[in-house]
C-alpha cells in the first residue's frame, strides 16, 4: 500500500517558497486595525470543492465572518493538495485529513490546525462496499484485491490500513492490498464492472449506489472509530502571528456555522446550501446537495481535541512514516482563536437578517 501523503517537505525549499509568497501575494500581509479591530487581512484565499458547500462558505453566507471576505481561487483535488497550497502561501487556509496534517507538520512545514471541519458520525461516514455476490467478508479476504478511493494518502487509505491491521494482517500482507485512485463519480460503476473489488463511497454517491442495490457493506470509518472529527483547517504560523483578528473572526465564524448546521433542520440547511451554489454561478451539479446530512464534526464549535491528532501521530510513527520526536502534539493545533466553542447556544444561531435570498 502507498504511504500516507503528502511527502515530506524539504524545509529549506519550503521556507524559500513561503518567503516568496509573502512578497508576491498581498493577501497574507496584516492590515493595521484589521477585521473586528483585532488586526489582519480582510480577505482569505481558499480552494473549494465542486458541488459542495464547505463550512467556511456556509459561515460567510450566514454572515458569521463579519468583515472578512473569502476569495475563491479554484477547486482542490484533495485534502493533501489543499494544505500544501496553504503551507506554501498559495492560499491562506486549507483543510485535510488529520493524518495528512500531522505528516506535513512532521516534514517541517510550520502549520497549525485551527478548527475541525469534517468528521464521521452515524449520518456522515465513508463506507467500504463490495458487490453483493463477492466472496470478500473479512480483512484477510482483501489480500491481492483492489480498493478504489478518491485519493491516496488521505482519509480513505488510512481507514483501510486500520481495518487491515485490526483484521490481523501483517505489514507484508497489507502491502498486497492495492489502493487505487478512482474518480468518485466513477467508483460505483468501476466496482459493478469488476475493475475493482472494493469501493469507498460516501454522501450522495453512497446513497444512490445503495438505492440501486447489489452492493454489500464491508465496513465503515464510523464502525472503526465511532464518531470523530477527522479533518482540520490549517494556517501557517506566520499567518496566525500577522493576522490574529482575521483568524479569530474566521475560526469563530466557522465554528458557529458548524453548530448552526447541527442545530438547524436538515431541510433548511440543504435549502441554504443550494442557494449558495446557485449564487456562485460555477455551473455545478446541485444533485448531491439533496443528500447532505451532516458535516460529522464531533465537538461543539469545531473545537479540536488532542486525541484526534494524537491518534495519527501514533499511527504514522508505528508505520515509520514520521519520526515521533519530530512532532509535539501541543504544537500541532490551537483552540485559542475559537470563541464559538465556548459561546452560549443563543449566540450560535443564524443572524436575524438572514433571508431566503441568502443574507
Amino acid at each position: 500500500m502507498s504511504t500516507l501523503s503528502p511527502p515530506p517537505v524539504n524545509r529549506r525549499r519550503f521556507l524559500a517558497l513561503l518567503g516568496l509568497s509573502a512578497v508576491t501575494v498581498g493577501c497574507g500581509t496584516a492590515v493595521g486595525g484589521g477585521p473586528s479591530a483585532g488586526g489582519g487581512t480582510r480577505k482569505l484565499r481558499y480552494q473549494g470543492w465542486t458541488g459542495q458547500v464547505t463550512p467556511a462558505e456556509l459561515a460567510q453566507d450566514l454572515g458569521y465572518l463579519e468583515d472578512v471576505e473569502l476569495e475563491w481561487v479554484g477547486n482542490t483535488i484533495s485534502g493533501p493538495q489543499d494544505i500544501q497550497s496553504a503551507a506554501t502561501g498559495q492560499t491562506d487556509f486549507g483543510g485535510a485529513f488529520n493524518g495528512a496534517v500531522v505528516k506535513l507538520a512532521a516534514g517541517g512545514a510550520p502549520i497549525k490546525a485551527v478548527i475541525s471541519y469534517y468528521g464521521s458520525d452515524e449520518q456522515a461516514y465513508s463506507g467500504y462496499y463490495v458487490r453483493a455476490d463477492s466472496p470478500i467478508r473479512s480483512a484477510r479476504d482483501l489480500i491481492g484485491k483492489k480498493v478504489g478511493m478518491n485519493t491516496l494518502g488521505a482519509h480513505s487509505e488510512a481507514m483501510l490500513d486500520i481495518y487491515l491491521r485490526r483484521g490481523g494482517l501483517s505489514a507484508a500482507d497489507a502491502d498486497k492490498v492495492e489502493a487505487l485512485v478512482v474518480p468518485p463519480v466513477n467508483t460505483e460503476q468501476t466496482l459493478r464492472q469488476k475493475q475493482i473489488d472494493v469501493a469507498v463511497l460516501s454522501g450522495v454517491l453512497r446513497d444512490k449506489a445503495l438505492a440501486t442495490g447489489g452492493l454489500r457493506q464491508l465496513f465503515t470509518d464510523h464502525r472503526l472509530l465511532g464518531s470523530f472529527s477527522a479533518g482540520t483547517y490549517v494556517m501557517t504560523e506566520r499567518f496566525l502571528r500577522q493576522n490574529p483578528g482575521t483568524v479569530r473572526t474566521f475560526v469563530t465564524g466557522v465554528g458557529r456555522a458548524l453548530d448552526w448546521s447541527r442545530d438547524t433542520p436538515r431541510e433548511e440547511v440543504v435549502a441554504r446550501m443550494t442557494r449558495i451554489v446557485r449564487k456562485r454561478r460555477r455551473n455545478e451539479d446541485l444533485a448531491a446537495l439533496r443528500y447532505w446530512k451532516s458535516y460529522g464534526v464531533a465537538e461543539p464549535g469545531g473545537r479540536i481535541t488532542g486525541e484526534e491528532l494524537g491518534l495519527w501521530v501514533d499511527w504514522l510513527a508505528e508505520r515509520g512514516d514520521i519520526e515521533r520526536d519530530r512532532v509535539r502534539l501541543g504544537a500541532l493545533y490551537t483552540n485559542d482563536f475559537n470563541a464559538s466553542a465556548t459561546a452560549s447556544p443563543a449566540t450560535a444561531t443564524a443572524p436575524a437578517t438572514a433571508t431566503a435570498s441568502g443574507r
